[in-house]
């Protein structure tokens, strides 16, 4: 079933409330990786600021600590931010239900390594040379941009506000952003040129484009004599810990590893605030699976969901994203394959269920020109937000790219086994190293040397067997070691032998959803923000809307402050001790009046509120529709405890206990 995306968003005349939207609809035409122009963040009443909605939404994340910016009172650095406590409260809480989702689920393997990476990996994996970005700088000033984001953005400014601009030179410019990505440097410079483009801040001119590589460059020692770097993604370890992960899950494929930690990229000119920093969280999975059979089991449980999806073809032909069936698009090719489908459709429900709009998640397909040589099929979970649709998460298969680079570049081979059903027989190069030789000679390293040689290919093998039948010895690279050594003829023996094998071996491919976890927690504070007008309708408060499993706490309690200041002292610390053994995270707050710690306890977005106004009994109220109930002093931890743990919603709560009144509370408060 296929239905056209609403480009219109449903919850912005909410949002929109925090500022004056009154006035001419904003008629924005969003040019994105395709020439397919998307509709702007609006409602059907009326129209939506986004800068105006973001400083809105920022003085909340900043003012409450959401976020700090790094080193604050040294002036810090951009693109470098610190989580406060309710920021990081969410994004653990995001982490938490990730690992529930996916890691436990799926019986993942969950690996941890270092952050320091040394050159050789990161040049087994190309990000040495290929891992940059085009800048270019300000003659005079010395500032450097982004040579794409700077053509990017005139393009779109021109789109967007040139009323005098030309078809022709509309069309010109959206066919541009189709193919900037694959623009060479010396296209970028000379687009830059014929443009006139200048340095935003001060309109000074630009020097040429050149690259810049994003990594942090590092050394490895005192001598200074190993090249290292931050890593850029957390994948590298996975692949090069293969074998022993192989082994430990009994060599059984498929089987997913998992790593979740920090990231660096040195970018150039970051902005986007939170969305685009130098150093992020990554959650990346490894799905090793058997390059012939991409099936998987459980796909059956995602097939029959439908959300929006951007296959490359709609994209290049100027249409909108689309509800599409899961299993029609994996069955139509559309999604290359189940495996693909499978995480696609997992990504969709995790995102969903965290309280991401599911009418603002589209699924956007790679087109050809981003991709990778080796890659498949990709596609990303993109968030509409403020910004504009964000990539948050990217689903690839990868082929069996990773795994064969560095099995070329170490000489270790990182391959599976299978049996087969019957018999083959084969001319097969066998490589024998001749350990009695081997050991006399290399002493220690004999299994580094030996290891090398097993490890040639069959090109690298016919080479060495002439040169040794006709000089007697070579010199041979063991990268185990980094350096040469000489093999003679009599330490190896290279031959042809037909045989009957039973079994053979075969390098995995992976399946590759990577989640940018800051991105993430970005997106749902954007989704979850809204504003309601106070009690005396003379102000509008804010309020975030986080689903209980991923607010910053489950619960505030309030004990109501009686004369002389008396508080519950006695029932309150009960119902915290309780609540703390229940594992439910909360905040005792006193301050103010009980109708202030409200509207702070929303602004938090905490779901439920506990007031203490008797030794005996409690109310309960959610954020969401203000309601209260009364329960006993006992029960107050068991019910929060069956709400977190999604046994029991508010709506069971509200028809099982007896409804309070918020006047009554309000009334006895601050006597």
């Amino acid at each position: 079933m296929v239905a056209t995306e609403q480009p219109l968003r449903q919850s912005f005349p909410e949002k929109s409330s925090v500022v004056d939207v009154q006035g001419n609809t904003v008629e924005t035409l969003k040019v994105e990786k395709s020439s397919a122009v998307e509709s702007p963040l609006s409602s059907g009443n009326g129209s939506h600021n986004p800068e105006a909605f973001r400083q809105a939404l920022n003085k909340v994340l900043y003012g409450r600590s959401f976020y700090i910016p790094s080193f604050k009172i040294h002036d810090g650095v951009s693109g470098l931010f610190d989580y406060g406590p309710p920021g990081f409260n969410v994004k653990s809480n995001i982490l938490k239900l990730w690992r529930e989702h996916f890691v436990r689920e799926e019986k993942m393997l969950e690996i941890e390594c270092t952050c320091v990476t040394p050159e050789v990996v990161l040049k087994a994996s190309g990000h040495v040379d290929k891992f940059t970005d085009v800048m270019v700088k300000d003659v005079t000033t010395g500032s450097y941009y982004r040579a794409d984001h700077l053509l990017k953005d005139y393009c779109n400014e021109k789109l967007e506000k040139d009323v005098t601009i030309s078809a022709e030179k509309a069309a010109e410019l959206k066919d541009l952003l189709v193919v900037l990505e694959n623009l060479s440097i010396e296209d970028l410079g000379k687009k830059i040129k014929e443009y006139g483009i200048t340095a935003p801040d001060t309109k000074n001119p630009l020097s040429d484009p050149y690259p810049f590589n994003l990594m942090f460059k590092t050394s490895i020692g005192p001598s200074g004599q190993h090249t290292g770097y931050m890593r850029p993604e957390t994948a590298q370890g996975i692949f090069c810990n293969f074998n022993e992960l192989y082994r430990y899950n009994g060599k059984k494929l498929p089987f997913a590893a998992v790593q979740v930690g920090q990231a660096f990229r040195n970018e150039i000119s970051p902005r986007q605030g939170p969305l685009r920093v130098r150093e992020f969280t990554l959650a990346e999975i490894e799905h090793f699976v058997h390059p012939e059979n991409k099936s998987h089991p459980k796909f059956s449980r995602v097939a029959q969901l439908e959300f929006l999806m951007f296959p490359r073809e709609e994209q290049v032909s100027g249409q909108s994203a689309k509800k599409l069936c899961l299993g029609e698009a994996v069955a139509k090719g559309t999604v290359n394959n189940e495996t693909l489908g499978y995480f696609i459709g997992r990504v969709y429900l995790f995102l969903t269920r965290l309280g991401i709009d599911k009418d603002r998640l589209r699924f956007r397909q790679h087109l050809a020109n981003e991709m990778a040589h080796y890659a498949v099929d990709c596609w990303d979970a993109e968030i509409e937000t403020s910004y504009g649709w964000i990539e948050c998460v990217g689903i690839a298969d990868r082929a069996a790219y990773d795994l064969r680079a560095h099995s070329e570049k170490s000489g270790v081979a990182l391959v599976a086994e299978e049996k087969y059903a019957q018999p083959k027989e084969v001319e097969k190069l066998v490589i024998t190293p001749v350990t009695k030789e081997l050991g006399p000679a290399f002493k220690g390293n004999q299994k580094n040397v030996a290891e090398a040689l097993e490890a040639m290919n069959e090109e690298e093998a016919v080479k060495m067997k002439a040169t040794l039948e006709y000089k007697g010895e070579l010199e041979f690279y063991v990268c185990t070691l980094e350096k040469n050594v000489t093999i003679k003829k009599n330490m190896v023996s290279i031959s042809k032998e037909k045989k009957k094998v039973y079994q053979g071996s075969f390098t995995p491919s992976v399946i590759e959803p990577s989640f940018g976890i800051g991105r993430i927690v970005y997106c749902l504070c954007e989704h979850c923000f809204s504003t309601r007008p106070s009690k005396a309708g003379d102000e509008q408060l804010n309020v975030f809307r986080f689903p209980p499993l991923a607010a910053p706490y489950m619960c505030m309690v309030f004990p109501l402050v009686k004369k002389k200041n008396q508080q519950f002292e006695e029932a309150t610390k009960v119902i915290s001790e309780e609540l703390t053994s229940c594992r439910i995270d909360h905040k005792i707050d006193i301050k103010v009046s009980i109708g202030k710690r409200y509207v702070k306890s929303d602004e938090l977005g905490v779901p439920f509120a506990i007031t203490v106004d008797s030794e005996t009994s409690v109310t309960i109220r959610e954020r969401d529709s203000k309601e209260q109930v009364r329960v006993s002093l006992k029960e107050a931890a068991s019910v929060l405890t069956s709400m977190a743990e999604e046994k029991m919603t508010w709506q069971d709560v509200w028809a099982s206990f007896p409804h309070h009144s918020s006047h009554s509370c309000a009334a006895a408060a601050d006597e």
